[in-house]
């Protein structure tokens, strides 16, 4: 089998089975931490990224397209697209939402946006390990070693999106508070992972191709934060509110089919211009 596909197929495995494993581990060891406080969440977030980081030093694949440096010279604008795609898609969204009577911003007016700033701000720092380990392994691993395969941008960022998809499977199911899961949608679980896996494909081409034209992982980190801390607290802390049956279409979150669909639109155009400047 050749190298590089075989060592991805490693990769594979780990990030499908690691949160599985982890529960398990929980289950032997008779934890009584919070699941996100346990050695399984543990097991759950760094397997991914550490089986990459071990095949890079030992399986092979080496270090030359990992993408740790920081590029911040010749990739500044990346590090601009990473902070602005998420807020731009999301008002977006949100008035197209709010048009249709879909989206309200009631809990802004009760709370006062200095409280949102001061969640976003609480979550962007919470959110800065779980997401080195994510990108690293999605990012840092997957991604550029799937284009050393030959697998065309499109497929590779399906591949990636469906395993990324797979590896938060256990965190819905187990690690993640189901209150907190319940209390930020207005679906079914299985809905919510259905819908999951149609938004992680854009957002795996955005998140890709941001990736493979800036050559670095650390502007995908950055757009990962800031993703996750100014979403987060609309749904989950009421600063707005979503109704309706078209709720899953026009939430202004990450979870959004519009929002995820900007981020295709997003990733697709750096992806053309990607092409265009590789033929120049």
């Amino acid at each position: 089998m050749n190298k590089i596909i075989r060592n991805i197929i490693i990769v594979a495995l780990f990030t499908v089975g690691g949160g599985w494993l982890g529960i398990w581990l929980n289950g032997v060891t008779g934890n009584t931490q919070p699941p996100m406080q346990s050695l399984g969440a543990l097991v759950w977030l760094t397997t991914p990224a550490l089986s990459g980081i071990l095949l890079r030093a030992l399986g092979g694949d080496g270090w030359k397209d990992s993408g740790f440096g920081l590029n911040l010279l010749s990739g500044w604008k990346w590090y601009l697209v990473a902070i602005l795609v998420y807020p731009l898609a999301a008002l977006l969204t949100f008035g197209l939402g709010t048009v249709l009577g879909i989206v309200n911003a009631d809990g802004f007016a009760a709370q006062g946006f200095n409280a949102y700033l001061s969640v976003a701000g609480t979550m962007f720092i919470g959110s800065l390990m779980k997401n080195i380990f994510e990108e690293f392994a999605w990012r840092g691993y997957l991604t550029p070693r799937l284009e050393a395969a030959n697998i065309r941008p499109l497929l590779n960022h399906l591949i990636v999106g469906i395993l990324w998809w797979s590896w938060h499977l256990p965190y819905y199911y187990y690690f993640l508070d189901r209150n907190v899961l319940i209390g930020s949608i207005t679906t079914s679980i299985p809905v919510f992972l259905a819908i999951g896996l149609l938004v992680l494909f854009p957002t795996a081409i955005l998140f890709g191709e941001l990736r493979l034209i800036s050559k670095s992982v650390w502007p995908v980190f950055v757009l990962h934060n800031v993703i996750n801390a100014l979403s987060m607290p609309l749904l989950i802390n009421g600063f707005i509110k979503v109704n309706g049956p078209l709720a899953a279409v026009f939430t202004p979150t990450n979870e959004g089919i519009i929002t995820s669909i900007l981020f295709g639109a997003a990733g697709l155009a750096l992806y053309q211009y990607r092409m265009k400047h590789q033929s120049a």
